[in-house]
């Protein structure tokens, strides 16, 4: 404001200036010889001064209306406890010159970056995020908008100084493959994400992000599982991602009485998930242009590293419509179980799911369950024998055992959803089964994609 306020001042110093040298080259012309010429020139000079007059009346006029504008700026920005925004920090340093980040997770800050686009139904998933947050020094939230959509603008803008609100700036339409027209969307959702992340990431300075779709609806204990996870995330560099969701966590499959219960999966879930800045590091130069979450499950993102996940979800999705038209979400999704029961997740000791101690732990209890067939679990019977292993050796035999007990049957470059090793835990008519390969398996086969 004062910036413009100045630009005035010298407009008018120039302005008049320029009049009096005007005035004066009038004034010292030699008289003319015919009255009607001097008569004229007497005329010409008058309105000259006129004009002159009126521009500088008009010039003080809109500088005193500039300090006001200013003056009452400065007190309305008292009265609500605002503050001018600050500079935008410089841009990050290359790598070899970068700050060292600090590795102690109890001064983190893990910000929220909820993933908007046009849904004003946002709303639900904020409110939830606002009820549970334990802390807003601790947990920002950042809503970061995609589309332009008003209502959806005005929805978030209601929170107030509650959310940081950003917009991604490019809403063109991008050139895709003939056969991709209509999965434009996924190209647009990936550009978002880029961007939304290069803010948190690159602008914010963040350590770690918690990313949530605005139709998600989180657990009482969402900020408490991703607080007492973040150091394993930190630790252990066999992980990359920690999730909330688990894919088969429809009611009937899992275990409710063990809410607390976590594991590792080597496919990556999304759907409320955390990841370091140095992933971001990682993956930024080679972000897709569109499919990105099934790009992060191909072997060159994922890396043998795996995420940890939940028996019970801590979220659930309430996004029936969307880019993907409804794909499983009403033959999954939408049974989901959310979290209800509140887990002291900080205070309990997870280091078994640190890689070797996860593996002398869980593989032995896998591999120790008696063998059953599908037809026993389908009947019911041998439930004397607790949990149990249904083995599988080649794709068809995976799908087929996973339709037939209800389970998400697609793989991933070959990995099953929910799976560590190729081992997928849930539970069947009360008990716990593990669909698993052989004892001896070596790996992925990415064509049973």
């Amino acid at each position: 404001m004062l910036k413009k306020s100045s630009l005035v001042l010298w407009g008018a110093v120039l302005f008049i200036a320029w009049n009096g040298l005007l005035l004066l080259f009038l004034w010292s012309r030699p008289p003319s010889s015919a009255s009607s010429s001097s008569s004229e020139g007497d005329r010409l000079t008058a309105e000259v001064i006129r004009l002159a007059q009126d521009a500088e009346a008009e010039l003080e006029r809109q500088k005193e209306l500039l300090r006001q504008i200013h003056h009452y700026s400065g007190l309305w920005s008292e009265r609500r406890g605002l503050q001018f925004p600050p500079r935008p920090p410089p841009p990050p340093p290359p790598p070899s010159l970068a700050v060292p980040r600090p590795t102690d997770p109890s001064g983190v800050i893990l910000p929220v970056l909820v993933m908007a686009c046009d849904r004003s139904t946002v709303r639900r998933c904020l409110d939830k995020l606002l009820q549970y947050r334990p802390s807003a020094q601790r947990f920002p939230l950042i809503v970061s908008q995609d589309c332009g959509h008003a209502e959806t603008a005005r929805v978030i803008a209601s929170y107030g100084d509650a959310v940081t609100h950003i917009r991604q700036p490019d809403l063109s339409d991008i050139a895709v493959p003939a056969e991709h027209r209509k999965f434009q969307g996924y190209y647009k959702i990936a550009r978002h994400y880029r961007w939304a992340l290069g803010q948190v990431f690159r602008t914010f300075r963040y350590r770690a992000v918690i990313v949530v779709e605005d139709d998600l609806e989180v657990a009482p204990d969402f900020f408490e599982y991703f607080q007492a996870t973040f150091p394993l995330l930190l630790a252990d560099r066999s992980l990359w991602c920690v999730s909330a969701w688990n894919d088969n966590g429809k009611e009937q499959m899992v275990d409710v009485s063990q809410a607390e219960l976590l594991y590792r999966t080597d496919f990556f879930p999304g759907l409320g998930w955390l990841l370091l800045a140095e992933l971001w590091d990682e993956l930024e130069p080679k972000w897709p242009r569109a499919f990105w979450d099934d790009w992060m499950r191909q072997p060159e993102q994922r890396r043998d590293r795996s995420c940890i996940r939940p028996e019970v979800s801590r979220t659930m999705t309430f996004g029936r419509k969307g880019v993907s038209h409804g794909q499983f979400f009403d033959q999954y999704l939408k049974f989901i179980k959310l979290n209800d029961r509140f887990v002291p997740f900080t205070q309990l000791d997870l280091s078994y799911l640190k890689k070797e101690e996860y593996k002398r732990s869980f593989l032995p209890k896998v591999y120790s369950a008696p063998e059953v067939r599908v037809e026993d679990l389908q009947g019911n019977r041998r439930r004397e024998l607790g949990a149990v292993r249904l083995p599988y050796s080649s794709r068809d035999s995976f799908k087929a055992f996973a339709k037939a007990l209800g389970l998400m049957d697609d793989l991933k470059s070959g990995v099953p959803r929910a799976g560590y090793r190729g081992i997928v835990s849930f539970v069947y008519r009360g008990r716990r089964v593990y669909l698993a390969p052989p004892s001896d398996w070596t790996g992925y086969d990415p064509s049973w994609s």
